[in-house]
């Protein structure tokens, strides 16, 4: 209120519903005398979301009653009106006393055999859900070595009733069997370049952890781009060829030094290596008029680019912004079909920082579930920044020859993208992960991520 008083906006935040939190309403009142002016956001109670996430409904087109219950504070009539109940109850307690909380509603008349879910960490990656009944909680805990445990504080949400249990668990628990559920999965690319790859992983259920092993700088002598840009303009080039999204932000911001846009394009044709390039020049107003219809790579390039044709093409010459350290395969390609290339280094990549100790440690002690390496050059820096990945952990590769880098390092290849692209990439550790569960649940094994598996465990190469 001080704070309010003194013309700051103050924000209140309370874990679930502030509704059902304990001291907000005390603090609404005391506003309300103040003359305090306050709005009220509603939230979504942990007693709610958290069964949303482990699938199990509270309702359903029958109806019932639904009660919840805290078990800390439950008195002995409340146990006995939800004991009578055939409802619903959803009881928030802790691990090491969910139990103790089964136990008081058989005591109050509910049936040992009745189907219990309990549920700990709800709503996030590490989200762990055990089906059992009220007479075998403490058995089913026990025989999973979550009990005794120096964590059994830890708090939980209990669901007892028929729509609890296993036969609809099964069908509707969306968010634990994921792919990649709980999986810590290495992103080493360009801080830039890792954001969309991120997020799809996360809608795989992973937990991206991005590392740069690559940094990008601007060449060491940037006249020969100033004289391609200037070029561009006055209308030295038939095409300009798009190797990566790093060349489309070089020419980008080499466009904005100067007070160019996107309409310093007209007239020329402009071609994208793939997608991912593709989106970058339409985020800056241009649309790529080639794009391989094939694999996206210098090679698929080529495959689609029209020879040099001096009757149709008025102006013989390619502008080529590009890494340093980038092969000869499209300028070669291109002087095959005839076209003059403007061979131009837009950017140079150098090895990044190591990153912290502990994230090097994870790195080599097998804290990784999985590694994706979107080149060669990702593999030999992160190597080389952090050390090699623990033979638990999955290896994903873009392609054949990042591929033949990491085996060339001493590691394993689990899983290749069936296409050059990053988004593929994903999509293949996903598969991977969902044969993996797959396999776990027919052999009647618990499913597990890799990292939890013992050091030096044998794996099976993926096909």
């Amino acid at each position: 209120m001080e704070a309010a008083r003194g013309g700051r906006r103050v924000v209140r935040a309370v874990p679930g519903d502030p509704g059902l939190d304990t001291y907000a309403a005390e603090e609404m009142l005391a506003c309300a005398a103040a003359g305090v002016p306050f709005e009220v956001v509603p939230g979504v109670a942990a007693a709610v979301g958290v069964p949303a996430y482990a699938g199990v409904p509270l309702r359903d087109a029958q109806g019932a009653d639904v009660r919840f219950v805290d078990a800390r504070t439950a008195s002995d009539r409340c146990w006995t009106e939800v004991g009578a109940s055939d409802g619903t109850v959803v009881v928030s307690t802790t691990l090491d006393s969910v139990a103790a909380a089964a136990g008081e509603l058989v005591a109050a008349g509910r049936k040992p055999d009745t189907p219990l879910t309990v549920t700990v960490a709800g709503t996030t990656t590490r989200q762990r859900t055990w089906n059992a009944t009220l007479g075998t909680i403490a058995q089913t805990l026990k025989q999973a070595k979550v009990l005794p445990s120096p964590e059994g504080g830890r708090p939980v949400i209990a669901v007892v009733g028929e729509r609890s249990a296993p036969a609809l668990r099964d069908q509707l628990a969306w968010f634990e069997s994921k792919p990649l559920f709980g999986w810590k999965v290495l992103v080493p690319r360009t801080k830039e370049q890792a954001a969309s790859l991120s997020d799809q992983l996360r809608s795989y259920g992973a937990v991206p952890h991005e590392v740069p092993t690559i940094a990008v700088e601007p060449p060491r002598t940037p006249q020969q781009m100033e004289r391609a840009v200037k070029g561009l303009v006055t209308g030295r080039y038939e095409w300009i060829a798009f190797t990566s999204v790093n060349a489309v932000r070089a020419v980008r911001e080499k466009f904005e030094e100067y007070g160019l846009d996107a309409r310093a394009f007209a007239g020329i044709k402009v071609a994208a290596v793939g997608e991912q390039t593709a989106k970058a020049l339409i985020a800056f107003g241009v649309k790529p008029d080639l794009v391989p219809s094939g694999e996206q790579s210098a090679a698929g390039l080529l495959e689609d680019w029209p020879p040099y044709d001096p009757v149709f093409d008025p102006i013989d010459r390619v502008f080529l912004p590009r890494a340093d350290i980038a092969t000869e395969t499209l300028v070669a390609g291109l002087i095959e079909l005839g076209w003059e290339v403007d061979d131009v280094t837009a950017y140079r990549t150098v090895r990044a920082s190591p990153p912290p100790a502990e994230t090097r440690e994870a790195i080599k002690g097998g804290g990784f579930d999985a590694v994706l390496f979107t080149s060669s050059s990702t593999v030999r820096n992160l190597v080389g920044i952090a050390g090699k990945p623990h033979n638990v952990t999955v290896i994903a590769c873009i392609g054949p020859a990042t591929a033949k880098t990491a085996e060339e390092h001493g590691l394993r290849v689990d899983v290749m993208a069936p296409e050059p692209s990053v988004h593929k990439l994903a999509e293949a550790l996903a598969d991977f992960g969902l044969r993996r569960r797959a396999a776990a649940l027919e052999a009647g094994d618990p499913v597990t991520r890799p990292s939890e598996r013992r050091p030096g465990a044998r794996r099976r190469r993926a096909t």
